[in-house]
């Protein structure tokens, strides 16, 4: 008979999966149904088009992400309860019975490595042929393979210490084995923060420090009155892999830096860069990186607390079909299966992150132009094919950002 979890994560895998197919469903068939006509705050500066365009780029991604969800909980029904990551496990127990730590190290790295082999077809249909389609793709397949290679070096390098750490930890640091970890992985994560923009997005794209002056001099004294120190402003060869625009943040403390893509530049006049610019910086002054971080922090202490008590109860492996219980077999269960039992916190956050995007509106109305933030993200909606007509609930639900209409319109209302 069934144990209690077993039931419990089935009823919740087939639940977020019907609530996952029918909320894409219902944004295609919104997206479409709107597709005929540009709502009318919008007639004025987006064809018909474009914004048919804009439609169909968003039907063919929801299409493809339909599928995927599919594939991947089969995926995860397979290696739980179909007794997948049992069978990695005996299969590297034949080969290392004594050594549990690196075992257990090629146990989550064989589940992850399937997991990555199951989304590469998946990533590579998107960008060879829907992006390709629509005209945003600039990869070759060389570049395709040439990134996954790196990405799989850098995760290695900076993957393989904190796994060893993780496993070690959790082997003989006794008890609270699990806040010694949250200790080691926070501090990582901050100093991850601190090197990534100066020696890993290097290793991907080409950064050059930003040549107009009229721009630099107009940025820097918009950086000065917002109390924003940066390590430098820069451009990156966005191009190179996709004609998609966009401009960020990036680093922490001292290591922070402004990063435009070329392609924003090229789209964009000043007065909309700067407001661009104003809507990241209202980010900053509203501290929202550091919530977030906070937010993380508070998440995975919670989470690995919780591990913590799990790891010790024999019906968590057996309910999620594994027989022989282990610590490196706990921790990849639990990375497995959190994401289902935490589905409906998507919402919650999606809101959270939409009521920080209207923050920053606000604070690049009040320190720049509302009128310029608005012609900027017009073009970026246009540009980079994003729906005007997103369904309302599929946007309550996922969204980080407002839909377009309600954004336009708040940011409308500062000029008015």
């Amino acid at each position: 008979m069934p144990s209690t979890l077993t039931i419990v994560f089935i009823s919740l895998l087939i639940a977020t999966t019907l609530v996952r197919i029918w909320l894409g469903r219902r944004h295609i068939a919104y997206v479409q149904t709107n597709r005929r006509q540009v709502p009318a705050a919008f007639s004025g500066s987006i064809s018909l088009d474009a914004h048919q365009k804009a439609a169909d780029y968003t039907t063919a991604k929801s299409e493809l992400s339909l599928i995927e969800v599919i594939v991947q909980v089969a995926l995860l029904a397979v290696l739980t309860l179909g007794g997948g990551l049992q069978w990695i496990d005996d299969s590297w127990r034949n080969v290392l019975p004594a050594q549990e730590i690196i075992r257990g190290a090629l146990v989550i790295v064989s589940a992850m490595l399937v997991s990555s082999f199951i989304d590469l077809p998946f990533d590579y249909y998107k960008t060879f042929v829907v992006d390709e389609k629509f005209g945003f793709n600039k990869m070759t397949p060389a570049m395709f393979v040439s990134d996954l290679i790196k990405h799989s070096l850098v995760g290695i390098a900076l993957g393989a210490p904190i796994l060893f750490a993780a496993l070690w930890l959790m082997q003989g640091a006794g008890q609270y084995w699990w806040l010694y970890l949250w200790l080691v992985w926070s501090v990582f994560n901050l100093l991850m923060l601190a090197v990534y923009p100066t020696f890993i997005a290097p290793l991907f794209n080409k950064f050059v420090p930003l040549k107009d002056e009229n721009l630099k001099q107009r940025i820097e004294t918009l950086l000065t009155k917002c109390g924003f120190k940066s390590q430098g402003l820069f451009v990156m060869d966005g191009s190179a892999r996709s004609s998609h625009g966009n401009a960020y943040f990036t680093g922490f403390g001292a290591s922070k830096r402004v990063v435009f893509f070329d392609t924003l530049l090229e789209r964009l006049n000043a007065d909309e860069i700067e407001a661009v610019l104003a809507h990241e910086l209202g980010h900053f002054k509203h501290h929202h990186v550091i919530k977030r971080i906070a937010l993380m922090f508070t998440v995975s202490f919670l989470g690995l607390a919780l591990l913590g008590w799990l790891i010790n109860q024999p019906w968590f492996y057996t309910g999620l079909g594994v027989a022989q219980a282990s610590n490196y077999m706990a921790l990849i269960l639990f990375l497995l299966v959190s994401p289902i039992f935490l589905f409906l916190l998507r919402p919650v956050m999606a809101s959270y992150s939409r009521k920080n995007e209207f923050e920053a509106d606000d604070y690049a109305a009040n320190h720049a132009s509302a009128k310029s933030l608005v012609e900027a993200l017009v073009k970026l909606y246009r540009d980079n094919a994003s729906t005007l007509t997103p369904d309302p609930l599929h946007s309550a639900f996922y969204d980080s950002h407002p839909p377009a209409s309600i954004r336009i319109s708040k940011l409308a209302s500062y000029s008015s």
